[in-house]
């Protein structure tokens, strides 16, 4: 076992945990986050997706060790359902969840892919989502809520 400091949704955290634990576990077992969820344990479904300094990151098959330096941040980080961060807001407004079960993976995907690029084509957000699985059938309305999001980032000016 090993001490580790986690940044999580900007507050830290200690654990004494196996530096091996996917950090999937750490969050949901010792942070009792349930935005990330298990879904194939392999990181090809995109359930257990968090950032780690801005960038996907599927939490199932990254150890808590090599995540331990980075911030990370959930699906509960990015705002309160008194303030939803502007890209839940956008997914509420279009009705775009069902089960919510692929929801982290849709929407921080897709959230680090525009914050990297702000103008990215409708052909780019796809192709970064189409590792995200969703079985529930919103992915049209899923679609237009980030295309709601990606125009709001687009009116405000960029540093």
């Amino acid at each position: 076992m090993s001490v580790f400091t986690l940044t999580v949704n900007g507050r830290r955290h200690t654990v004494d945990v196996d530096p091996a634990t996917p950090l999937l576990y750490v969050l949901a077992d010792d942070l009792n986050l349930h935005g990330p969820k298990f879904g194939c344990g392999l990181g090809q479904c995109g359930a257990c997706t968090v950032l780690v300094n801005g960038e996907a990151t599927r939490s199932c098959s990254v150890a808590v060790q090599s995540a331990a330096a980075g911030e990370i941040v959930t699906l509960e980080g990015l705002g309160s359902p008194q303030q939803p961060h502007p890209i839940q807001q956008a997914f509420i407004s279009e009705q775009a969840m069902q089960c919510g079960y692929c929801i982290s993976g849709v929407m921080l995907t897709a959230k680090a892919l525009l914050d990297r690029n702000p103008n990215a084509t409708d052909a780019e957000i796809q192709q970064a989502l189409s590792t995200v699985l969703c079985r529930c059938g919103a992915h049209i309305r899923m679609l237009r809520a980030i295309d709601r999001y990606a125009r709001g980032l687009r009116e405000v000016p960029q540093p």
